[in-house]
């Protein structure tokens, strides 16, 4: 297994200098006490924690994975003395209120941490990250008194939580959920049902775990608008808020997967166990969201830390393994081969990997700020555009980092040849751990579906018009990122940029005219569309980059000019060899739906 070494550096490049987010953090209550000194040493602690304590578990979760033991789901060894080590550093509460426990600091902050456990080890990352999901609904829409219960054993981490949402009879179509809740006398419900696919729905790792369900009441309304939210604890909280009685919540068994064997998917029963409704009644599915597009920019993340991984194996791989000599001549003589990296095919793969992991991590970041005004701003207008902002960015980065992040896995792997086919390197690992990303929290199809069909048809693409006009004001000069002082050198960068984000409006304006023609315009697009404007998004990063590069590089930064010039090489690779996929995938979505619904459902095979 790759040695994971926390790419500080580049963290910090983004986070410090191209987006400015002491500056951002100046427009937050919470942000005041994010200090650099502060910042500082949170990344330097979470770099330690993840380097020396969570990658050395990646390779033992994998290969022990969990086991089901009387109903009581154990974890692969060293998962809980590692979760002990992070409550203790108060690692959970970070970006939460400090009313309930937390310290009060940014969002955004919080996800450089998440950052670093995800790469380090992804499986065990499942556990405290499926609780921040469940402590930003309890949050958002939890009464005083479920905050004082739940949201403080959430915030310190002596409970944990989950999402409960998918059911052996759906996915996707929630409108199909039969959960049931039935009203008690004393304002509480009996919960009963079965749901699937429920990662860290038990482990051993506290002595409780907090379920937020999707259920539906008697005399609900059918489809997606009879559906609400409740809080269903494993144990009943008892007088003084510790572990209680048994709830009747039961693992049913552990799914045996193809990766992330680490983190526990489980079938959970609910046999009659108390639930506390949380939200209005029958707006369960509003509720949630702020749980989805949590849990969705956390896979976006995956996508974003499978390709840091994996880049960091395969290139130290590259700079040791011998094969052959250079086509343009020996570049180590008194070897009896050169290294690999000399060879421009695994350079192309390395590069893609570092292009797909540093600009991965910019939208991050990015998509980061706006959520800080989800959670700590008084401002309505500023909450509810950083919201719309962020609902347009959401799929983007969960569908589009995920299929960037396995190829790069996948890449990783090839540059190892045969040897990244075997266990013990490690590599393998990895693209079976990221397989999940693209299906759980939304399929790259339904992504697309919700960025196409909902966010440029249904609302009328206001948000993406927003960061259209945002790509169109940097290619004119005028960002807040960087100067747009001394150009030239971006002349062809900004050029294609420009002309991408004009063909990338008539492209929207297009299919909302042919869907007003055929609905089915917008599945056959709606795909290509996401990786299209996925690409077009990262070009708008990776342009960023290369600028802030350039002005580092003008104003004397000697020190780093390696790290600079690096930036700047890596931003030519992605403009002349990644973003033109942009155009394989603009001649798809204009084909038309005809070349994907004439043929018959029968005359797809012959027996």
């Amino acid at each position: 297994m790759p040695e994971y070494k926390t790419p500080l550096r580049d963290m910090k490049f983004v986070f410090n200098e191209l987006l400015q987010t002491q500056e951002h953090y100046k427009n937050i209550p919470a942000g005041e006490e994010a200090t650099p000194d502060m910042v500082d040493a949170i990344l330097e602690e979470s770099a330690k924690f993840s380097e020396e304590v969570l990658s050395p578990l990646n390779q033992v979760g994998d290969k022990e994975g969990c086991k089901l033991v009387d109903g009581q789901v154990i974890t692969p060894t060293g998962f809980k003395a590692a979760y002990d080590q992070f409550v203790a550093g108060g690692w959970q509460g970070m970006s939460h209120p400090v009313e309930y426990g937390g310290q009060g600091l940014p969002l955004s902050l919080g996800v450089l941490k998440s950052e670093m456990i995800s790469t380090a080890n992804w499986s065990w990352g499942m556990y405290p990250g499926l609780s921040m999901g469940a402590m930003n609904t309890v949050y958002l829409h939890g009464s005083e008194e479920q905050k004082q219960i739940y949201l403080t054993k959430l915030t310190e981490g002596a409970w944990t939580g989950s999402m409960c949402l998918t059911e052996p009879q759906c996915g996707t179509d929630l409108g199909q959920v039969k959960t049931k809740a039935d009203a008690n006398e004393d304002g509480s419900y009996t919960i009963t049902g079965t749901k699937i696919f429920i990662s860290a729905g038990d482990h051993d790792l506290t002595d409780n775990i907090v379920h937020i369900v999707l259920a539906r009441l008697p005399d609900a309304p059918k489809g997606t608008r009879g559906i609400s939210l409740f809080i269903v604890p494993k144990f009943l909280p008892d007088a003084q808020g510790n572990t209680g009685e048994f709830n009747n919540v039961n693992v049913g068994s552990l799914e045996d997967k193809m990766g992330i064997k680490g983190s526990s998917t489980c079938v959970m029963n609910f046999d009659g166990a108390k639930g506390f409704l949380i939200g209005p009644p029958n707006k369960g599915l509003e509720c949630m969201f702020t749980f989805m597009n949590t849990a969705r920019i956390g896979t976006g993340l995956q996508g974003c830390a499978a390709a840091e991984l994996s880049f960091q194996g395969a290139l130290a791989y590259a700079k040791d393994r011998l094969s052959m000599r250079s086509l343009s001549g020996k570049k180590a003589p008194d070897k009896i081969a050169d290294p690999i990296i000399v060879h421009p095919d695994v350079r192309r793969m390395l590069l893609t990997q570092k292009a797909f992991a540093e600009g991965g991590r910019a939208m991050i970041y990015y998509a980061a700020h706006k959520a800080d005004f989800l959670i700590d701003s008084s401002d309505e207008k500023a909450h509810d555009r950083a919201d719309d902002d962020l609902g347009f960015l959401t799929p983007i980065i969960k569908a589009f980092l995920t299929e960037t992040g396995y190829e790069a896995a996948n890449l990783g792997m090839q540059v190892f040849g045969g040897h990244g086919y075997i266990k013990e390197w490690g590599m393998e690992q990895i693209v079976r751990d990221t397989r999940i990303s693209m299906l759980y929290e939304g399929t790259t199809g339904i992504q697309a579906l919700d960025l196409l069909g909902r966010k440029i048809l249904l609302d009328k693409g206001a948000a993406f018009r927003r960061f259209s006009k945002e790509l169109s004001q940097y290619c004119k000069g005028k960002s807040s990122f960087v100067s747009g002082k001394k150009r030239g050198k971006m002349k062809d960068m900004i050029s294609e940029l420009t002309w991408l984000n004009r063909q990338w409006n008539y492209v929207a304006l297009r299919l909302v005219f042919n869907a007003m023609r055929n609905k089915d315009e917008v599945g056959s697009a709606s795909v290509d569309f996401l990786m299209y404007s996925g690409y077009i998004v990262m070009g708008y990063f990776w342009a960023m980059m290369a600028e802030k590069a350039y002005e580092q590089l003008a104003n004397g930064a000697e020190d780093d000019k390696d790290f600079y010039r690096a930036k700047i090489q890596t931003a030519e690779f992605y403009f002349a060899r990644i973003l033109p996929r942009t155009k394989t995938h603009y001649a798809a979505m204009m084909s038309g739906s005809k070349n994907l619904m004439q043929i018959e459902d029968e005359h797809f095979a012959f027996a």
